[in-house]
């Protein structure tokens, strides 16, 4: 079956668009946490240097240094001298010059500040007599060092981008696949059960059309009723089945289902189908376990349903005169109802599909809408039931459905 590419892409795009941006918030925070640590540490230095340099025994002679345990290729540290009426009084050898801005005795440190071409981090000390020394350190492995982040999650985006795109979409499929499977089947019946409905609504048209528009003998009247009553019956059948399914579908089990005799319900849909067997030449042979009774814990109504639909099933497709035999046993804490009909059996390749609503087997002889064993079905899988589809030895299907006994309670 194809899928549908588009809620899967649809999804893969929301969710690369948010790892992406995921993605962005996470190179942000790093950047700002790998920013701060070399701003404290550049911090620390140029106190460090300040002061070492205020702790010499003159100030006539500055010199630019290195960070101590730095590299001798790391960037040197530049040391000014402004006097306390703010006039630079000297300077470190090499030293770009100090901007006026920062000869001012109201300007506050540490900070950023571009001059000499380059950006540098700029502290300051004041000294006893008012005068102030001010250091300095260029901020390029700073800028080098974000720079490699950024070159590094570019590279690397590509492949992140890549990797959430396709696992979403891959994830996207997966889980849509149940989705869509559902679309289609919820289509499919749609389908059937139109083409059920009008069909027996267009034989009762037509038969009535016929009916009103020529003239005919009293029987030939009696055989037109007789097909729209048959037709009738077959569309209320439908509807019912329909009505059933849709309020089994919309209503959740029944949270504590009372014990039920497997046995029992069977002897009693077996004597309801009694008629219906004599009409069809059909002998049932029923077998229920003598002793203890065969209980589950099931509404007794879904179960009546069940039987009867399994009975019904093999009545319709024995032979004629045929065979059917019902057995109901009780062993190792499972309950098994089985029904064996001597019909054509269920083929392999069918058995897939047996439980599919509107459904019919190849061999099918029109009767029914197909709705039947999707009723079954369902009644099994709520009361938690397991379906096993074999040959008879009848010649037929045989149709079983077991249960775990329930523990009875204790007084």
């Amino acid at each position: 079956m194809k899928h549908r590419l588009g809620p899967a892409f649809r999804v893969a795009i929301v969710a690369t668009g948010a790892a992406v941006a995921l993605y962005v918030v996470i190179v942000a925070g790093i950047l700002l946490l790998v920013s701060h640590r070399l701003v404290s540490e550049t911090d620390a230095r140029l106190s460090a240097q300040l002061h070492d340099a205020a702790s010499q025994p003159s100030l006539s002679t500055l010199s630019a240094a290195h960070p101590r345990d730095g590299d001798e290729d790391d960037a040197p540290i530049y040391l000014w001298h402004v006097s306390s009426a703010g006039a630079l009084a000297g300077s470190s050898s090499g030293a770009p010059p100090l901007p006026s801005s920062l000869l001012r005795g109201d300007v506050r440190f540490p900070r950023a500040e571009s001059f000499g071409g380059s950006g540098f981090r700029v502290d300051a000390l004041t000294l006893d007599d008012g005068s102030r020394l001010v250091a300095a350190e260029s901020l390029a492995q700073e800028h080098h060092v974000k720079n490699l982040i950024l070159v590094d999650a570019l590279l690397v985006s590509p492949l992140v981008v890549a990797g959430v795109f396709g696992s979403a979409f891959l994830i996207g499929r997966q889980a849509s696949k149940p989705i869509e499977q559902a679309r289609v089947k919820q289509l499919e019946f749609t389908g059937d059960a139109s083409h059920e409905l009008r069909t027996p609504l267009t034989v009762i048209e037509a038969e009535v059309g016929l009916a009103l528009n020529a003239n005919r003998s009293a029987e030939g009247y009696r055989q037109s009723l007789e097909r729209i009553s048959g037709e009738t019956h077959r569309l209320r059948r439908i509807v019912e089945d329909l009505l059933w399914l849709a309020r089994f579908d919309s209503e959740p089990p029944p949270p504590h289902a009372e014990f039920v005799d497997v046995a029992t319900i069977a002897q009693l849909c077996a004597d309801r189908f009694d008629a219906v067997l004599r009409a069809r030449d059909v002998k049932l042979d029923l077998s229920t376990p003598a002793g203890e009774p065969s209980l589950i814990a099931a509404p007794p109504e879904w179960i009546d349903r069940l039987i009867g639909v399994l009975l019904d099933n093999a009545i319709r497709y024995a032979s004629s005169p045929g065979r059917i035999m019902v057995r109901v046993s009780s062993t190792d804490g499972r309950v098994a109802l089985t029904v064996d009909d001597d019909g054509p059996g269920i083929p392999r390749e069918e058995r897939a599909r047996l439980f599919d609503r509107f459904h019919r087997l190849a061999e099918s002889s029109g009767e029914g809408a197909g709705l039947g064993l999707a009723i079954a079905d369902a009644v099994v899988r709520s009361t938690h039931g397991h379906w096993t589809i074999a040959d008879s030895q009848l010649g037929g299907a045989s149709i079983t459905v077991n249960w775990r006994s329930p523990r009875m309670p204790t007084s």
